[in-house]
């Protein structure tokens, strides 16, 4: 077994300081992030999307991205948003185990956190940060930026999740689907007034059939989510921008939308069948509605007179897989569920499989800890394992391509058991452990992946990837296929996975601080994405962890372009021959985690463990 190096990720630390700020430019420069949420790196064309393939083409390119593993929204959210890798921040998933039953989520341990209250409710159990590390908009507001975040519900607010609109001093505009409703981040009265000038809703539209994702015998959504995202759209260019523009300084805006992302989860275009999956109209539809959006800021900063002045970074929080639920081993399959088709895997099968290989009673911590019956599954997916609910021996966060495994006693012995039982299954690929549980054959320690670091939230014991395999085309990571614990559907959309058609987001910048038609062969990532920021807006990071994204110097003009390697790691093999295998490329001491799993499980990583040509950079 091939040994690492200790991950410190600390080479953005000298790199961030305010004295190198803004590339070597005296004038603050407006800064926006536009998130197309799910958007696969490989996907962009003129004619899927033409305002970010011009991006692509006229300013930087980065062709070599990566997404932070666990590829979820709120993970990879964080990671934008701070600029530190997962074990700082403590947002391993999009539903993680807290320790506390959150009211605001239903009286869970368990909560999904793309959810505004919800996340106050951690905050305010975690010290008033749960984070633990400042955010980019946080940073600029005390210096005096106006600073605004609109788009998605959840990552949009995490990028100034303990400001206190009530406080005295400058606030971040807040706006999401929440907007106008109880648990929604109030409007100013400023904004008010700015929003009925311009004859738009003080409260956020919904979604509309966009939101439906059907079920097993009903196809989800054939429409995009154009309603909800064109009055964000119009928010952002007829309000936000001419208001800060009348402000006369400079300006930070997140723009995070929910396309293609929602449309591809909820996509009715390929109902218990893998093909076309994720490349069917309905998302394809939702790439161009998140392009239409790009389109129109772009318009506007040209109009207001703003776009000399204003750098662009576009990046995906993660990549994306259409699901299978197929397995030939997992004995949750072989149960009759009456919403799930025959042989299929049921939501929840990891909790379910781990309660019967474990021996011991399976609760759900979404339904009053109630006893999960031998012909059911939990209702949320998530799973509490033990003889008292109220003090599980395990519990299991159900996410999608990857999901939590969590041991609140840090028992090696059952840790032991209960990798035997991932080793079992055949939609698993590669396991990897809380390095305080010691070492496992068939798995990797969680600190090769950026995982173990200051997090305030409890730390996973385990993280299950699940398997991952090409379907439908020759561009992998356009077709990747992958096993997913989730409500939706064979056939529908899902990401969290290790396989590179996950871990491939969408990355490119334009702007008077990046290069023009500049093909970045560097890798980078989220993180990089958060530190980078930092960088052009002037800011200082004062960090608790050690886990940071690097400046993506060779992007900027006249900016340094260091050396980049590639390396393996492998696991000794468990008794059934197995090994997790991570390819990763490092540039100083940063790792970049291109796919991990078992050889052959994942796409991106061939039978032997090496890259797969088509799927890498």
């Amino acid at each position: 077994m091939r040994r690492s190096i200790t991950i410190l990720f600390a080479a953005g630390l000298t790199a961030l300081s305010a004295g190198m700020a803004s590339a070597e430019n005296s004038t603050p420069r407006n800064l926006i992030l536009f998130v197309p949420d799910g958007l696969r790196g490989r996907i962009v064309t003129p004619q899927t999307a033409p305002a970010m393939a011009e991006v692509r083409d006229k300013g930087v390119n980065f062709r070599n991205s990566h997404s932070l593993f666990p590829t979820f929204t709120m993970a990879n959210g964080s990671a934008m948003a701070s600029g530190h890798y997962l074990g700082d921040t403590g947002t391993f998933s999009n539903t993680i185990y807290t320790g506390f039953a959150s009211a605001p989520a239903g009286d869970t341990v368990v909560p999904f956190i793309e959810n505004d209250a919800v996340l106050g409710d951690v905050d305010e159990h975690f010290g008033g940060d749960y984070l633990n590390e400042e955010t980019v908009l946080k940073m600029a507001r005390a210096k005096g930026y106006s600073t605004a975040a609109m788009g998605k519900l959840g990552p949009t607010l995490i990028f100034d999740h303990t400001d206190k609109p009530g406080a005295d001093g400058l606030h971040s505009i807040v706006i999401d689907d929440a907007t106008g409703g109880k648990n929604g981040v109030p409007l100013s009265d400023e904004m008010k007034t700015a929003l009925t000038k311009a004859n738009l809703p003080l409260a956020t539209p919904s979604r509309g059939d966009n939101g439906k994702a059907g079920d097993a015998k009903t196809p989800g959504t054939l429409v995009p989510n154009t309603a909800q995202q064109a009055y964000f759209a119009d928010v952002a260019t007829k309000v936000l921008l001419p208001m800060f523009k009348a402000r006369n300084k400079p300006f930070v805006l997140v723009f995070w939308s929910r396309d293609p992302d929602g449309s591809q989860h909820n996509t009715g275009d390929s109902l218990n069948t893998v093909t076309p999956g994720i490349n069917g109209p309905t998302s394809l539809a939702g790439i161009k509605n998140a392009d239409d959006n790009l389109a129109q800021l772009r318009r506007a900063l040209d109009d207001l007179g703003l776009a000399a002045n204003t750098n662009i970074i576009i990046s995906s929080d993660h990549g994306f897989s259409t699901i299978s639920k197929e397995s030939k081993t997992s004995p949750s399959a072989k149960v009759g569920y009456e919403d799930t088709p025959k042989d299929f895997l049921p939501m929840g099968f990891l909790a379910i499989d781990l309660a019967k290989a474990l021996n011991l009673p399976l609760f759900d911590p979404n339904n009053k800890n109630e006893r999960v019956a031998d012909n059911a599954h939990p209702k949320a997916g998530n799973g509490l394992l033990g003889r008292d609910p109220a003090k599980p021996d395990v519990v299991v966060a159900t996410n999608g391509g990857s999901d939590l495994v969590y041991l609140p006693n840090q028992d090696r012995k059952l840790a032991k058991r209960t990798v035997k039982a991932l080793l079992e299954q055949d939609y698993v690929s590669g396991i990897f452990v809380d390095d305080n549980l010691g070492r496992f054959a068939g798995t990797l320690q969680m600190s090769q992946l950026g995982l173990k670091g200051k997090a305030v939230t409890p730390t996973p014991s385990i993280v299950v990837n699940f398997r991952s395999y090409v379907a439908g085309c020759d561009e992998p990571t356009n077709c990747s296929v992958e096993v997913a614990d989730t409500v939706l559907r064979q056939g529908q959309g899902m990401h969290g996975s290790f396989g590179r058609g996950d871990t491939m987001n969408f990355m490119v910048a334009i702007g008077p601080d990046f290069k023009a038609g500049y093909v970045d062969a560097l890798p980078v990532s989220n993180a990089d994405v958060g530190a980078t920021a930092v960088r052009l807006l002037g800011l200082t990071l004062k960090p608790k962890g050690n886990l940071i994204g690097r400046v993506m110097t060779e992007s900027m003009p006249n900016g340094a372009t260091p050396q980049a390697f590639s390396g393996t790691v492998k696991s000794q093999a468990s008794a059934n021959g197995l090994r997790t295998v991570l390819n990763f490329q490092r540039v100083q001491t940063q790792r970049y985690f291109d796919a991990a799993g078992f050889p052959g499980r994942t796409v991106g990583l061939d039978a032997e463990g090496g890259k797969q040509k088509t799927a890498g950079k």
